[in-house]
């Protein structure tokens, strides 16, 4: 596949996941929420504290895109590894470690102030877990990009 074909396909894929983002965080977990509010009054007080919490971890993931969007630009300007790929995948380590902390912390407090039943807290660790794990493959991509634009820069300079 050659970097322009691979450029648009990444690009297509992030708008992809911004319109599904889009869809879950402002369609479908209201929706679900409301149902839950609907078959468990008991928990009806807690729906917009998290439908908040929600949207407040989608926030991270839209910058994701936006790092994701601007590495797809240069992948098609043919500079894969450059030092500016390998700091934005930096970041998008950093930005899904503090999601996920945020999501984990977020749901041990609702769980402690009532606002969590346990098998939500329970379900909850697994997404922690996926961005966990997203968080340590985007650090040893940055890493091996590093690596691999310090390479570059060293054959560039050999004649």
């Amino acid at each position: 596949m050659k970097q322009k074909s691979l450029s648009r396909w990444l690009k297509i894929i992030t708008i992809g996941m911004a319109i599904i983002g889009a869809v879950l965080y402002f369609a479908v977990f209201p929706v679900i929420g409301n149902e839950m509010a609907e078959r468990y009054p008991e928990y009806a007080h807690c729906f917009y504290p998290w439908l908040i919490f929600l949207w407040l971890t989608a926030v991270p993931c839209y910058i994701v895109l936006i790092f994701v969007w601007k590495t797809a630009g240069n992948i098609g300007r043919d500079n894969s590894f450059c030092k500016d790929n390998a700091v934005m995948m930096k970041n998008i380590f950093l930005l899904a470690a503090i999601d996920s902390a945020f999501f984990f912390v977020g749901n041990i407090v609702y769980w402690l102030i009532g606002f969590n039943h346990p098998s939500i807290l329970l379900a909850s660790f697994v997404i922690v877990f996926l961005g966990v794990s997203f968080s340590v493959a985007a650090a040893a991509i940055s890493h091996l990009i590093f690596k691999a634009a310090d390479m570059k820069e060293e054959n560039d300079l050999t004649i």
